[in-house]
This record gives structure tokens, C-alpha cells and sequence, in this order.
């Protein structure tokens, strides 16, 4: 942090878009915002294209849905809140979306938008880019959405966004500025240190009592759900110590390393998972909502608990969602699991949580199991080319079966569209973000010929920000998982059989490297051969890839 020029006894003269610009940069480290530049933000660019805005990279994506996403994909790599400049009226109607899935998932997203002039706003004169009210919509898909109407106030608004991230249950956060206000005069803060927070800790007492009910349960299962990513050494500690089979969500997938024996991964939706769960006379759940899309993506009310469940989650609303719990505990997910790990350190039980969770994966049978006979090889042959790599996914057939086929080697390696809201187009603007957050890691998107087309101009994006990301395209020929519900209601296909473009043709338009796989080795060799300054989009024909996958047709094809 350059100390001098934030030194409050200097009258430099600042606008509020400067101060912005320094706030975020050297108070809160943002170092990279995605936006679209617009009449309305031009002032806000002043200060970001150099000068006292230099440090702090702009990626410009295509669209602003695609900002958001790639603001959600950077947060979930890192941790860190991904931040949005965006225009006023559609540029926030187009990101709504996006914004949708991050507080589904609880990912920090900060989004900055213009709004029209103060003097005009809920006036209804039809003026450029106009909505009744910008910030009553997007206050739906936020944790809080603030119109900024003093400059004096932005250091404050600032602090509250980020103390939601940093200290409740993160989300997007829409502070909104008036255009009149952004080449305000404003006076230098007097403090512009970052307030120190401290975690919400776990009451001492709540923890014995939890200790006490674990450390006399003779089949406990633990759950472990995305809030508690940030901790897993006191997660693997924790399961260790008690001997207990855990189900990770997909949020959670890696939180227990590669392989844990005693990690049942995503599978809570499968028939032998449920099965230990209705066993268990304790459940551990922490940092995790107990949602449809975790345990019930079968939607059928099928995950029963009936033994005693302690529930452990920052946001005390969540504790009554979903799950009844016996015992609730308001606390940062990863101070609870320290805590716990620490009560139970030195101890090892012996509950045969390895031999319940070996015989629960041999139940599953999900490498035999025919509805994944086309994805086992897929993944297997990513897994030895690139063991490391991020895999990030839309919703589409690839991603349904990496939720239960694959395990990663460490948490915020593996995340998805598929959960909570559910949205198409993720895949590939969030696989860009997870690129510029991590570029010491490889990054694969996972994406459908359906989904991609929501956001395929991000390969442009792809290509101007020169990211090696690996666009893994599934291609069978529309909206698979819609024809078959439709099918199975005897429901009329209808809308689900798509046209598509030659994606090779699309891609190599953009100036990205593209080429088409139908088996295991050649899927091999475009990923050995895989450019190191660009993306590469590799289309699977899922038809063809499902007879090279076959027994039948051998696994070397």
C-alpha cells in the first residue's frame, strides 16, 4: 500500500470516482473488475485507465451477464469477492441473472453501477437507460442493494459490503452511483485502513454439548457444504477423529482431499447415501442449507434424517430452513470446525466410517453404473492430462455426472451452475474468471451445445485476455436433460432439439484453437497439444464418444 498517497493530511482534490478507484485498490486488494464501459461510466473510467488507478486489471467480457459470471467464477477460485463495473438500466437487468446464482451459492460478487441523476431518479421522464426503480430490482438477487447519494458516504458503504463477505453469509452486494455524483468533489478519509473482523466464533458451551453427542454416537455422518471450504485441515481432522463417513457437497467437492476414505463425495441424492443417513443417530451439518439441489436432485423428498441433527451455519435463518436441528450454532463454519477438531484432538474413534463409506461407494457401483458408462472414461482421461485443473461447469450432461464421478485434490477446484439457481450459460464466462484468479492452475469448462450458446461470445474474451482455458463442449444435439423429463411425463418434445452452429467455425472466428474428439485418445492428445496463451475448444460428439466409451468397443479407442 502506497502510504503517502493516502495520507489524510494531504488536500489532493479527489471526485468520488477516484476515491472509489483507491478504495477498492488499496483498502480491499481488488486487483481485477470485469465491466462494460458505458456513457454513463465514463467518468468512472478516468480514474481506472491509469494514474492512481493503475493495479487494478479491466476485463471486458461481451456481455454483462457474462461479467457477472465471471466475477462469481474469480470468487469461487479465490475466495475473494469478484467485483463489477456495470451500466445503468440494462447493464443491470442484463446481470440480475448471474447475480441470481451467486447468492443462491453465497459467493461474494460486488457490483458497482451507475444510476440516472439524482434529481431525475423515480421521476419517469424517460431518460437514457432509465428503470422506476434500479435498485428495488436488483435488491431482490442481493444481500443489500445501496443507492450512494452522498460521496461522503462511500467509505462506509464500502465497509458494509465487505463486511458481509468477509463476516455473514456472503453474496452479491449492488451499490448503485449517481452519474452526477461520480466527478463530485469529495474530502480525503480520514481512515482508510481495512477494519480488522473477526470471524463469528462458536459458543464453548454449544461446542461441548455437540462434542459430547458426537463423541457418543455409534454411527455418525458428517455434511459438509460449501461454507466450509476455507477449512480443510480442521474438516479432515474432524471426520478423522470421529471416524465418520461425510458427504461433501458439490460446493464442498475436494474439501477432503483426493480420495478420502472416508469421503462419500456428492452422492447424497443416491439410494445407499440416503441409507447411512437414515441410519445415523447424530449428523454433523455444517456451513451447509440442507438444499434441494445438494441432497435431493432426484426431487423426490427422499433425504430423511432421523437421528439427532446439530446444525452449524453463520446466517441463524438458514438454521431453520429445510432440516429441523436439535442443537443450532451461529458461527463461521471454519472457526466451528476448528473448534471442534480442537475438542477432539488426540482422539481417534473407531466407528468403521472407512468400511461404512467403502461399502456405501461399492452400493453406488458408479463407475458400473450404465447412466455414467460415456462420463467414467471422459474424466478419467481429464484426470491423468490434467490432475490439478479447475473443472468448472454449466448445467448440462457433463456437469450432472462430475457431481458424482469426480474427485478433486483440494477445495474450490470444482464448482457449477447445477445448484441453487440453476442457471445456462455459466460454464464458459466462469471458467474465465477462475482463469484470471488462478493462472497457475489449468482451468476446464465444462459446457453443453445447448447452455454455451447463452454466453459464446466470451470466447472473444477468452482469446483478448490470451487464458488457456479448455472449453470442453458436449454436443448432443439440444437440451438432453429436458428431453428426457419431457419423455418421461409424455410430454411432446417441444423447443429441446436445437440448430447449432459448426462450433469449430464459431470458435476459430474468435481466433480460438478448436478442434472435434470422439474418443478417450483423441480427447488425450488435444489436451497434451493444448495451446499455453488461449483457450481451446474441444467438441465432443456425444453420440460418437458414447460407442468409442463402450465395453464393446474397448477403452483404448
Amino acid at each position: 500500500m502506497n502510504r503517502e498517497s493516502l495520507n489524510p493530511e494531504r488536500e489532493t482534490p479527489m471526485t468520488c470516482a477516484d476515491l472509489l478507484i483507491r478504495l477498492l485498490r488499496d483498502t480491499y486488494g481488488v486487483d481485477t473488475v470485469f465491466g462494460i464501459p458505458g456513457v454513463h461510466t465514463v467518468e468512472l473510467y478516468r480514474g481506472l485507465a491509469g494514474g492512481e488507478g493503475s493495479g487494478i486489471r479491466h476485463v471486458t467480457p461481451r456481455h454483462e451477464q457474462g461479467a457477472g459470471f465471471m466475477a462469481d467464477g474469480y470468487a469461487r477460485a479465490t475466495g475473494k469477492p469478484g467485483v463489477c463495473f456495470i451500466i445503468t438500466g440494462p447493464g443491470m437487468t442484463n446481470i440480475a441473472t448471474a447475480m441470481g446464482q451467486a447468492l443462491a451459492d453465497s459467493v461474494p460478487m460486488l457490483v458497482i453501477s451507475s444510476v440516472n441523476r439524482r434529481d431525475t431518479l423515480g421521476r419517469g421522464q424517460g431518460r437514457l437507460h432509465e428503470l422506476p426503480s434500479q435498485q428495488q430490482l436488483i435488491a431482490g438477487v442481493a444481500r443489500f442493494s445501496h443507492t450512494l447519494l452522498d460521496p461522503e458516504g462511500l467509505p462506509e458503504t464500502l465497509a458494509r459490503a465487505f463486511a458481509v463477505f468477509e463476516g455473514a453469509r456472503p453474496g452479491p452486494v449492488h451499490l448503485e452511483i449517481p452519474i452526477d455524483l461520480f466527478d463530485a468533489p469529495v474530502r480525503t478519509p480520514r481512515h482508510w485502513q481495512r477494519a480488522a473482523l473477526a470471524k463469528a466464533a462458536p459458543d464453548p458451551v454449544a461446542i461441548a454439548e455437540a462434542g459430547a453427542w458426537l463423541a457418543d454416537a455409534a454411527r455418525p455422518l458428517v455434511l459438509l457444504g460449501g461454507g466450509s471450504v476455507a477449512a480443510p485441515e480442521a474438516a479432515r481432522a474432524l471426520v478423522e477423529a470421529l471416524d465418520a463417513p461425510a458427504v461433501t457437497t458439490i460446493n464442498a467437492k475436494g474439501l477432503l482431499g483426493r480420495d478420502h476414505p472416508l469421503d462419500l463425495g456428492a452422492n447424497a441424492s443416491l439410494p445407499a447415501v440416503r441409507e447411512l443417513a437414515r441410519d445415523a443417530d447424530v449428523v454433523l451439518a455444517i456451513g451447509t442449507e440442507l438444499g434441494e439441489t445438494d441432497y435431493d436432485v432426484v426431487f423426490d423428498d427422499g433425504f430423511t434424517l432421523d437421528g439427532r441433527l446439530i446444525r452449524i451455519d453463520v446466517d441463524p435463518q438458514q438454521l431453520a430452513r429445510n432440516q429441523a436441528a436439535d442443537l443450532a450454532l451461529v458461527a463461521d463454519a471454519g472457526q466451528a470446525l476448528a473448534a471442534l477438531a480442537s475438542h477432539f484432538k488426540g482422539t481417534r474413534l473407531n466407528r468403521g466410517g472407512a468400511e461404512r463409506t467403502r461399502a456405501a461407494h461399492e452400493a453406488m457401483g458408479l463407475a458400473e453404473d450404465p447412466a455414467f458408462a460415456a462420463y467414467v472414461p471422459l474424466f478419467d482421461t481429464l484426470r491423468e492430462a490434467l490432475p490439478e485443473a479447475i473443472l468448472v461447469g454449466d448445467s448440462c450432461a457433463t456437469t450432472y455426472a462430475a457431481n458424482h464421478l469426480v474427485a478433486q485434490p483440494a477445495p474450490r477446484r470444482f464448482f457449477n451452475a447445477s445448484t441453487g439457481y440453476g442457471t445456462l450459460g455459466y460454464g464458459l464466462p466462469a471458467a474465465l474468471g477462475a482463469s484470471l484468479a488462478r493462472p497457475d492452475l489449468p482451468v476446464v469448462a465444462l459446457v453443453g451445445d445447448g447452455g454455451v450458446m447463452f454466453t459464446l461470445p466470451e470466447l472473444a474474451c477468452a482469446v483478448e485476455e490470451r487464458l488457456p482455458v479448455v472449453i470442453l463442449l458436449w454436443h448432443n444435439q439440444g437440451y438432453e436433460e429436458i428431453r428426457r423429463f419431457m419423455d418421461d411425463a409424455g410430454v411432446t418434445r417441444l423447443g429441446v432439439d436445437l440448430q447449432a452452429p459448426d462450433f469449430l467455425t464459431v470458435a476459430r472466428g474468435f481466433g480460438c484453437a478448436a478442434t472435434r474428439v470422439a474418443a478417450p485418445a483423441e480427447l488425450a492428445q488435444a489436451l497434451s497439444s493444448r495451446p499455453a496463451d488461449g483457450p481451446l475448444l474441444i467438441e465432443v460428439d456425444a453420440a460418437a464418444w458414447a460407442r468409442a466409451a463402450s465395453p464393446e468397443f474397448g477403452p483404448g479407442a
